[in-house]
């Protein structure tokens, strides 16, 4: 367990509320503590033929999390699954607009386009069918699936098990315990963290923490492939409310690198 640099404090108890605007991306950008993180190796990680298996709590979260990621390992020619933990169909309670059924039907078809986006039409994909917003409830019945799926050697990439999100926390620990249990490597993946927390914020493991470049064309198919989601990126008038993801949230996640915990 993680405890705050001299304190002895578990971050797991700390406050980690998402709400508002959150840290502002310009207050990340003017912290030079993310430039001055290793680099991930991501060859030595996932070497040949190891398999990455990537769950993603939410259709989006995959290329929010890790679109520069899976290009770099379809560039090196390694194998990749992904498990879709839920389909997303929570997003917009109360929703004429987006009703469940819609959600269900278009979140899933969202990823699809999105990986082709990204030129990763052909990889495999496997829908758990977990309700969202309530994946702790069923981390159990995950662990289980993940451990059915894993075997030894293969590298887990999760959101991290402190991310803020109760389902990005509950997958976390789903995949860490699989992992645990089958061999595994388990990388994870702040994506929530960036809006709760604060430059050298001391509930973040930093000296976990790795730094993948993401080479310009390589973010820009990143970009195009969150622009799939259209689910997210809308206002809702029926409601109200403004897009799931607006454009600061989208800014923190949008850099010329992507930040792992090792």
């Amino acid at each position: 367990m993680d405890t705050l640099t001299g304190s002895g404090i578990d971050p797991a108890d700390q406050p980690r509320v998402i709400e508002g605007d959150g840290t502002s991306d310009a207050a990340w950008r003017a912290w030079d503590g993310l430039a001055q993180l290793p680099p991930l190796d991501l060859a030595a990680l996932v070497p040949p033929g190891a398999r990455a298996v990537l769950v993603a709590p939410h259709p989006d979260d995959e290329v929010l999390g890790c679109g520069g990621l899976l290009q770099a390992l379809a560039a090196l020619g390694r194998r990749t699954l992904l498990v879709a933990v839920t389909d997303g169909t929570a997003s917009h309670p109360g929703s004429s607009l987006w009703p469940t059924r819609r959600l269900a039907a278009a979140r899933p078809l969202e990823t699809a386009h999105a990986l082709d986006v990204l030129g990763l039409a052909g990889v495999q994909l496997i829908r758990a069918g977990l309700p969202d917003g309530d994946v702790a409830a069923h981390a159990a019945r995950l662990q289980t699936m993940l451990e059915q799926l894993l075997r030894p050697g293969d590298v887990v990439f999760c959101t991290w098990r402190l991310d803020g999100h109760p389902d990005h926390e509950a997958s976390g620990h789903a995949a860490a315990l699989a992992a645990h249990r089958r061999r595994a490597a388990l990388v994870e993946v702040p994506i929530w963290c960036w809006h709760w927390a604060a430059p050298a914020d001391r509930r973040v493991p930093w000296s976990r923490a790795r730094r993948l470049p993401l080479a310009p064309a390589q973010r820009q198919r990143k970009r195009d492939a969150i622009a799939c989601y259209h689910s997210q990126l809308t206002a809702d008038d029926t409601t109200g409310r403004g897009p799931i993801l607006p454009g600061g949230v989208l800014a923190r996640l949008c850099h010329p690198y992507e930040i792992y915990f090792l």
